[in-house]
């Protein structure tokens, strides 16, 4: 009887050193859960290079046209820093105005932090017209400022509602509008509406007011000082985006008057007619075909 339970006693120490020794062994096998995977840093864009060209059939701004109706071709680059949070550009585009510049050329810089959905873009934008020509009529009558450069400040916000609809408010303000001593304040509001059945397919619009002071009368030496007409204006059309190019159709209108038009485009059509007045400011459709592209999407400049 002594030597079953001894026996017993020695088979259950035994069992228990191999349970013990399974255990242990099976300790030092890796995990299936395996350790939490270490924390990737978000990849940022230092610098990049955006170009974009545009070829529409009226270059139309902000309601009226700045090629008399006919097409115009465009383009420009911008620098983009930090993950397009600082940015400068150039663009460019040909122009028939009554100075007879060959075209015109913008400057500008500014900021664009984004704060969730939220986008603020905060800059100064520079419109030269080099090569101008005061617009004098046989008579001696001076219709322009001998220059029509100016400055422009501006701030705009964005709320990007899951990419399906965008919403924005912009405010731009002007000390000397296109030279003539008159402020320009203009605001405006947008909306771009992703519609759902087609990637690439959307409709968007901007309504917006213009408030324009008083010109200066050492511009002119034939003319008083003249309070501009303030107005309002909107568009609205529908684009297409397939990968880098853009084609958009776009309405155009404003509430000017042909003969508010011409008191702010000075029309050569409304000087030599005799009629003070310009189509210039008439409703209009335009097309746009659009083709834009950034460094980094071509491996260049992008994050590694």
């Amino acid at each position: 009887m002594a030597f079953k339970i001894s026996g017993l006693l020695t088979g259950f120490a035994l069992s228990m050193a191999l349970a013990a020794s399974g255990a242990a062994l099976a300790s030092d096998l890796p995990s299936r859960k395996g350790a939490p995977p270490v924390p990737v840093a978000p990849s940022i864009t230092w610098f990049d290079i955006a170009v974009s060209v545009k070829g529409m059939t009226d270059y139309n701004f902000r309601g009226i046209s700045q090629t008399d109706r006919k097409p115009a071709i465009q383009g420009g680059a911008e620098l983009q820093f930090y993950d397009n949070l600082v940015y400068a550009g150039v663009y460019a585009s040909n122009v028939d105005l009554a100075t007879r510049p060959p075209a015109e050329i913008d400057f500008y810089a500014g900021i664009r932090p984004k704060f969730g959905p939220v986008t603020v873009d905060v800059g100064v934008w520079q419109y030269y017209y080099p090569g101008e020509k005061q617009f004098i009529d046989t008579a001696g009558v001076y219709w322009t400022p001998r220059n029509t450069d100016f400055t422009e400040v501006y701030g705009k916000v964005s709320y990007n509602f899951e990419d399906k609809l965008i919403l924005g408010a912009n405010l731009f303000y002007a000390w000397d509008w296109l030279g003539t001593g008159a402020s320009g304040t203009y605001a405006s509001a947008t909306v771009k509406y992703n519609l759902p059945f087609l990637e690439g397919l959307s409709v968007s619009g901007e309504l917006g007011h213009y408030w324009l002071g008083t010109t200066n009368l050492a511009i002119w030496s034939t003319n008083p000082p003249t309070n501009l007409p303030n107005y309002t204006y909107w568009n609205a059309g529908v684009s297409y985006t397939w990968k880098n190019l853009t084609a958009d159709v776009r309405y155009h209108d404003t509430n000017l008057s042909k003969t508010e038009c011409f008191a702010l485009t000075a029309d050569p059509r409304g000087v030599t007619s005799g009629s003070g007045r310009s189509k210039w400011c008439n409703p209009t459709v335009v097309a746009t075909l659009s083709f834009d592209i950034t460094a980094s999407s071509v491996g260049i400049f992008a994050p590694k």
